[in-house]
């Protein structure tokens, strides 16, 4: 292939595809719904929400150098700032491959190899997880005696018990069977497990390893400051209590992480965890959908900006190629 040719397809390429996930978000926004929601709601902290949330993203652009100087490999800040925004808005379109984007980017602009670039990238999941851990760990210990009595009152609280005791029961077996088994499913959780552990050692042996810590931990604190300040968006929340908030936002992270970005289910799991804490569920259907659709915008005007200013920013080295 030409190199001119390579080059028109390095730009075209890219603007086909804003144009394409923009479009497919647009349509799947049921604003006639949301409309008297948002012409009520105060702006100013949904604002500041969006704000917390673009800090975030630029913390996790500017983390990834520490993963990558180890390897040998350095990204210009600007690159990684994009590639995550064009990660983020692509997995609207088809979860998880943001992920292949990002490190796509990597490859095609900075030369650094794909499988290295697509580790960290995992190795930044690894943390991800284990940051959700521990928030999922402090939301049970707060929370016990409210979940607790939710589940005798739900459930029983003798079957609550049994059901207790057949999970241990199943847990332990669980784990013989892992350790004991040769069999080729077995050798795969195996796998991905020791993968999991080995991504943690790796985090913990970097040269900038409190740096990295600080900037996961900065992320978190992030996305939990911007979901708590926009419910000051809307006055019917107001005194919402910790323990809503938490659930929340544990709930709706879990359906972005399971769909297209947590497109219709993220709403939904916010009044749902809302109720369990007799908060209306008008407002909180509301607040879920002003929450989502806050981050998303952002998400669609910064991911597009980034497939349209990648190969501009990088015009010389497409020049080169």
């Amino acid at each position: 292939m030409k190199r001119k040719t390579k080059g028109i397809l390095k730009i075209v390429v890219p603007i086909i595809l804003a144009i394409a996930f923009g479009i497919y978000t647009f349509q799947k926004l049921p604003i006639k719904e949301m409309v008297p929601y948002f012409r009520s709601a105060n702006y100013l902290w949904i604002a500041v929400g969006v704000f917390l949330g673009l800090l975030s993203h630029l913390s996790r652009a500017y983390r990834w150098q520490y993963l990558l100087d180890p390897l040998g490999y350095s990204i210009k800040l600007p690159n990684s700032i994009m590639a995550v925004f064009i990660a983020y808005l692509a997995n609207y379109g088809i979860p998880r491959s943001g992920e292949l984007l990002r490190a796509t980017v990597a490859t095609n602009y900075e030369n650094i190899p794909f499988e290295k670039g697509f580790g960290t990238i995992i190795a930044e999941r690894v943390a991800d997880v284990v940051v959700m851990l521990i928030i999922i760990g402090i939301t049970l210990i707060l929370q016990f005696q409210f979940i607790y009595d939710l589940l005798v009152n739900s459930i029983g609280g003798d079957k609550l018990i049994f059901l207790l005791v057949v999970g241990i029961i199943l847990a332990v077996v669980g784990y013989l069977i892992l350790k004991m088994s040769n069999s080729p499913i077995m050798k795969k959780v195996k796998s991905f497990l020791r993968g999991l552990i080995e991504g943690i050692s790796s985090i913990l042996k970097l040269k900038q390893k409190w740096a990295f810590i600080f900037h996961t931990l900065f992320i978190w604190v992030m996305y939990l400051a911007m979901f708590y300040v926009t419910t000051f968006a809307l006055p019917e929340l107001k005194g919402l209590p910790l323990g809503a908030i938490l659930v929340a936002f544990i709930s709706a992270s879990f359906t972005i992480a399971a769909t297209n970005g947590g497109i219709f289910v993220y709403p939904v799991a916010v009044m749902a965890a809302f109720k369990l804490f007799d908060m209306a569920e008008d407002p909180s259907y509301a607040f879920g959908w002003i929450m989502w659709t806050s981050q998303t915008l952002l998400i669609i005007i910064l991911g597009s900006l980034s497939f349209l200013l990648l190969p501009v920013y990088n015009k010389n080295k497409l020049a080169i190629d």
